[in-house]
């Protein structure tokens, strides 16, 4: 194995990734503190083709130093849209024809694993605060909860992390693909 050098992976440039056909996807990212976890995502969201990123309450928006130096690039390339609350990102997301999933431990949330969507749907994913999560008034508003499945002490992932996990499980079972057995 040799490790492939920038010019082996094709990159596309961010004209070229603008024309793209992307995948039917929204992070929502409600009251995040952190810009650096901000810019993480869009990095995400960049490297899986998503449709947007939608950036509510006091999440920081771009330009931004912190989002910079973790994006890489990435807040340029990927669309996004900054909504006073997550409430009036989800009316929109509605009216738009998305189904729109809190990432949140609840009652009767949906497991990750177990979730399956298809290549047509539209689907909008709300990840919240470091500390308070997705705030009540914005799980009331969705579809439902999605759960990632955690099996150590801590039940709680960063939120670049948990974006990271719930959006390429989302886009790997859009394109069908199945787990890689050695």
């Amino acid at each position: 194995m040799q490790k492939l050098s920038m010019d082996d992976l094709n990159r596309k440039t961010v004209a070229e990734f603008k024309r793209s056909e992307k995948t039917p996807v929204i992070a929502v990212l409600e009251n995040i503190r952190s810009a650096y976890n901000v810019g993480s995502v869009f990095r995400t969201a960049d490297a899986f083709l998503l449709e947007g990123i939608y950036l509510t309450g006091y999440t920081c928006i771009p330009p931004h130093k912190e989002i910079k130096k973790t994006a890489l690039g990435a807040e340029d390339s990927v669309e996004w849209k900054h909504f006073a609350n997550a409430g009036e990102a989800i009316d929109e997301l509605k009216n738009n024809g998305y189904k729109v999933y809190a990432v949140e431990q609840v009652s009767n949330s949906l497991s990750l694993e177990k979730l399956t969507f298809d290549g047509d749907d539209k689907i909008a994913v709300i990840f919240g605060n470091e500390v308070s999560g997705v705030e009540h008034d914005t799980i009331i508003k969705c579809d439902g909860c999605i759960e990632i499945p955690q099996l150590g002490m801590k039940h709680s992932l960063n939120i670049a992390t948990a974006a990271g996990v719930v959006l390429w499980e989302i886009v790997r079972t859009r394109m069908g693909m199945r787990p890689i057995n050695h």
